[in-house]
């Protein structure tokens, strides 16, 4: 087996793999890169058994077909040090030695036999659609921020992606906070939903290139889901159990609305906060007709900030305590000028939600639950 590569489209593509490698693996064998060598096309896989990646090149020149484990690191350091230069790697059948040449410098490294390496799981009775890699990446972006970290409820660490012939929605929460993304300009033929893992998520968030008209395909069925999209293909275990019921928890009359410049209320939101409890992080809202005044202290050290905003507000004067650093979040992933902030109560969570949005074909709405104000 051997075939001659640029060492940058090589570095590029197994830099791109290297997301699903973990830094300590039960499998010895999980911390190298398979080869694949197919008539004129080279194909490298990664897996970490939940999370299985491939991509596929084209050798500059390619001889005897054939499959070898390479060692991830020493491949991926060696790489980085070379310009743009053509390198050569050929493995000898029989000790499955590898030899990498390139300019000058001919390296050595042993070779691992490939039998040994998970084999992706076979797709069975999968239902298909595709989805523009804008609105994916658009999707992923706005809701992964909001996923769990509990061990102990594995559904909510992950993405719930909801389907259905008029549109499709992607939801994500840790019982704190929560965003809704739902586009009417992606569908599925038959309504369906599955939870998808953080980790692919966010390999496909750096792969998938934002070309407008470029195009994911994505397969799933109980147990997997498949992402085809250029010359990268993924196929990760989806999370099993039920997602909770996110809309019973979305409330429906929030009388009180606050409309304001997103980056004026972000901004003074960050420099109060720095004031703010590092345990609670809680930022108290107090309105009043056309003001917004922010504060925060840490009574532990006498620390203590207040801003006062303008802003257009509707319903009765009140005071209301949120944790900044999810505020910092939901406004960070907003891309509009302005946002509005529906409440009903200080102890009823408040709904985000962007105003003028540019797209009519998407929905997002986020949801943050209050902090309990101290007196």
């Amino acid at each position: 087996m051997k075939f001659i590569v640029s060492s940058s489209l090589l570095l590029k593509n197994i830099q791109a793999l290297s997301g699903v490698l973990n830094s300590s693996n039960t499998l010895p064998i999980l911390d190298d890169f398979l080869f694949e060598l197919k008539e004129d096309k080279l194909f490298i896989t990664a897996s970490d058994l939940e999370t299985t990646m491939t991509v596929s090149l084209e050798p500059t020149k390619a001889e005897e077909p054939g499959m070898v484990a390479i060692p991830a690191k020493i491949l991926l350091d060696t790489l980085k040090t070379f310009a743009d230069i053509p390198v050569t790697i050929s493995v000898n059948k029989e000790t499955l030695g590898i030899e990498i040449s390139a300019g000058d410098g001919k390296y050595k490294l042993p070779g691992h036999r490939s039998d040994e390496y998970p084999q992706a799981p076979a797709l069975e009775d999968t239902t298909t659609f595709e989805i523009k890699a804008p609105i994916l990446v658009n999707a992923i972006n706005k809701t992964l921020f909001a996923t769990g970290n509990d061990e102990l409820r594995p559904v909510m660490s992950g993405v719930f992606c909801e389907i259905t012939p008029d549109d499709i929605t992607f939801v994500a929460t840790d019982a704190h906070k929560l965003v809704r993304y739902k586009r009417t300009d992606a569908f599925g033929e038959i309504s369906a939903s599955f939870i998808l893992p953080k980790k692919p998520l966010n390999q496909l968030k750096h792969l998938v290139t934002a070309k407008e008209d470029a195009m994911v395909k994505i397969e799933y069925n109980q147990i997997n889901a498949f992402f085809s999209f250029e010359n990268v293909s993924m196929v990760c275990r989806l999370i099993d159990g039920r997602y909770p019921n996110y809309d019973a928890v979305i409330p429906t009359n929030n009388p009180n609305v606050l409309t304001i410049d997103r980056l004026s209320l972000l901004n003074s939101i960050k420099r109060v906060a720095i004031f703010a409890n590092q345990s609670t992080h809680q930022v108290r809202f107090k309105i009043s007709g056309k003001e917004l005044t922010l504060s925060a202290e840490d009574i532990d050290y006498s620390n203590e900030a207040k801003e006062r905003l303008t802003c257009s507000y509707e319903g009765e004067d009140m005071e209301i305590g949120f944790n900044s650093k999810f505020l910092q979040e939901m406004l960070s992933n907003l891309d509009n000028d302005d946002v509005k902030i529906e409440m009903s109560a200080p102890n009823r969570a408040g709904l985000i939600l962007p105003v003028d949005t540019e797209n009519e074909k998407e929905d997002i709405l986020m949801l943050v639950m209050p902090v309990m104000l101290n007196q």
